[in-house]
């Protein structure tokens, strides 16, 4: 099985966890080898000596999907598998699996993505909340028919484009960084603008170094040198996250727990992480924590996302991947930024729920704030992004507006295909 909350220990090597499930007569050096031609084979760039705590989440998902593969499986259970693949690397997986299916593997696909469902599978049964709403062949049904079935109506239509992108609210300009990670991904010279009522994308394979890219911007990593980022003008360099968010920076992490909730703290509590609104200061010992307005804080998300939860008091662990996803995302909108930096936001997320978050992110960038959105998702960058950038080996293509862009470019450029001399585009998109 292939899980989407992934079953790895952090402190082996990534030969070490896949060896672990593998025949004990096999030794490492052929385990690591094995692991080498399969990603190979199947285009899942992973390196089999990296430690796992050294891995971004969708290198995780990588090692993952290989070690199901060597253990050449009579049934194969595989949970939102390709979120991390570019759009080439998910039609070679499927050539993978219709090959097995047809050597004699069943195959169980547990996937939010309706077209992949229609592209692959032959029998398909929908769940809506703990129970079974339609059994249903996909091959000769509509994704507005499967919709119906899973949120029991189509997703709403997105808000349209209003108005047009206005003063440049964040500004990178040749950010370099060695990565503080032996195996990670060191920028160079990433330069682009996210302006105020705009949404700029960043498209890629993880592991490219846009986990680096968010810790400069967040102010975890805080080494980027003077005039690299800006936020309205102002340098950041040097500023911790805290007053980057004083600043009007508000960051979703793609890790959910652990660093973007406290799993054993309440989803009131969990809002002091980023927010302090419910903090009466007190002078010279931090301040008291007025619990009555945290507590509706908390409610006033939790309705205004459908999080399902049981209230205020509810422990960020008991949630579902998909509403802690909601909780996560409604925390920092709810903040109104003047900047909003979202990684992989709706991963995991049905399609009711990834219709509402991003509805929610269009309609915080018409009110004027300046969103940059970094997913492993294509499609979500196609329905959300004025324009955006691929990032491939730490390094960042020109800008492409989204409506002249395509998928099959896009997808090239994910492998580091596009010259350095492509022009970048206007970049004020027209309303």
């Amino acid at each position: 099985m292939v899980f989407q909350h992934f079953s790895l220990f952090n402190t082996l090597s990534v030969a070490e966890n896949v060896w672990l499930g593998l025949d004990r007569h096999l030794s490492l050096a052929e385990v690591t080898q094995r692991i080498t031609q399969k990603a190979a084979d199947y285009g899942l760039d992973i390196d089999p000596l990296r430690p796992v705590h050294s891995l971004s989440v969708g290198e995780m998902q990588r090692v993952e999907i290989i070690r199901a593969l060597l253990g050449e499986p009579k049934i194969l259970i595989l949970d939102e598998p390709t979120s991390v693949l570019t759009p080439q690397a998910v039609e070679k997986l499927f050539v993978v699996l219709r090959r097995l299916a047809a050597e004699g593997c069943s195959i169980l696909y547990i996937s939010h993505k309706l077209h992949e469902i229609r592209a692959l599978c032959t029998a398909c049964t929908v769940l809506r909340a703990g129970e079974v709403t339609g059994q249903i062949d996909p091959r000769s049904a509509s994704n507005a028919v499967l919709s119906q079935l899973m949120i029991g109506a189509e997703p709403p239509a997105l808000p349209p484009r209003q108005g047009q992108a206005g003063a440049p609210v964040l500004q990178v300009n040749g950010l370099r960084l060695k990565s503080e990670q032996a195996f990670g991904t060191d920028l160079q010279g990433v330069s682009f603008t996210v302006r105020a009522g705009e949404v700029v994308g960043i498209a890629g394979v993880s592991g490219n170094g846009q986990q680096e890219l968010l810790y400069a911007l967040s102010g975890e990593d805080p080494r980027a040198a003077a005039g690299m980022v800006s936020l309205s003008g102002q340098d950041l360099a040097r500023l911790d996250p805290v007053a980057r968010r004083r600043l009007g920076l508000h960051f979703v992490p793609e890790e959910r727990l652990g660093r973007g909730a406290v799993p054993n703290e309440s989803l009131a509590n969990n809002l002091l992480l980023t927010r302090q609104e419910s903090v009466r200061p007190w002078p010279g010992v931090g301040g008291w924590i007025r619990v009555k307005a945290l507590r509706a804080q908390a409610a006033d998300i939790i309705q205004r996302f459908q999080v399902k939860a049981s209230g205020p008091a509810a422990l960020a662990r008991s949630l579902s991947g998909g509403n802690l996803q909601k909780f996560m995302v409604g925390r920092e909108i709810a903040a109104q930024p003047k900047l909003l930096i979202v990684s992989q936001p709706t991963w995991g997320v049905d399609v009711g729920a990834a219709a509402l978050i991003r509805s929610e992110i269009l309609a915080l960038r018409d009110a004027g704030c300046a969103v940059l959105v970094v997913s492993d998702e294509l499609d979500e960058l196609f329905e959300i992004t004025d324009q955006m950038h691929v990032m491939a080996q730490g390094r960042l293509s020109p800008a492409r507006l989204t409506a002249q862009a395509s998928v099959a470019e896009i997808g090239e450029w994910m492998s580091g295909l596009w010259s350095p001399e492509t022009p970048a585009k206007e970049r004020h998109v027209q309303a």
